[in-house]
């Protein structure tokens, strides 16, 4: 955990993590636990994600355009890893950080995929999508490491599951300028919505 000594009460508050490790679970405990979250509905409730993905659309172009970025501050804006190094530096930034045993991550691609009725993809390429992700996440470690307006805090999503009120008081302490409800966002955790729980007992999609 890094921590900006500065008044975090304008920050913007960035949920991070490759595709399938945890991310709209940490925006859905935020939001139950009193944070508004950026998100346009663009990409709502599904088999795959019940509850909804709360992604905000133009995050995809935030390299060609951070025009809107000040409609987060002060709220929770979901941005995968290979875009949070885009972030400008003209705004400060508060990162939940979601990291996932990549095995299972992959493991709930496939079934995500074949729920969808696409064919399964070579072991091969699963391989290389692994390794992708593995270098992704380093380098976004290093990158908020190395940036003075960016305090990070990083979550196992093992943790988020096996112990969701140890995790909520983490975030909320990580948070303290929002006034978070602890014990609200431990509940917004349902275990039962998740299903890829790999050799980990404990974790899940």
């Amino acid at each position: 955990m890094s921590l900006a000594s500065d008044d975090a009460g304008g920050a913007i508050v960035v949920v991070s993590g490759v595709p399938r490790s945890g991310t709209s679970l940490v925006m859905q405990m935020l939001a139950a636990g009193g944070l508004a979250v950026l998100s346009d509905g663009a990409r709502g409730p599904d088999p795959d994600n019940p509850r909804g993905y709360l992604e905000y659309t133009p995050v995809r172009r935030l390299r060609q355009d951070a025009s809107w970025l000040p409609a987060a501050r002060g709220r929770a804006l979901k941005v995968v890893v290979p875009l949070v190094q885009d972030l400008p530096p003209g705004e400060r930034y508060r990162v939940l950080l979601v990291r996932r045993d990549l095995a299972q991550v992959l493991a709930s691609q496939r079934a995500m995929l074949a729920r969808r009725g696409a064919p399964p993809a070579p072991a091969e390429e699963e391989r290389r999508l692994g390794a992708l992700f593995e270098a992704a996440l380093a380098a976004t470690e290093r990158w908020l490491e190395a940036q003075p307006h960016v305090a990070w805090c990083a979550l196992e999503h093992a943790g988020l599951l096996g112990d969701p009120a140890g995790s909520a008081r983490r975030i909320a302490d990580f948070l303290p300028h929002a006034g978070l409800d602890a014990a609200a966002m431990a509940a917004a955790v349902d275990r039962a919505l998740h299903r890829q729980r790999g050799a980990d007992p404990g974790a899940a999609r």
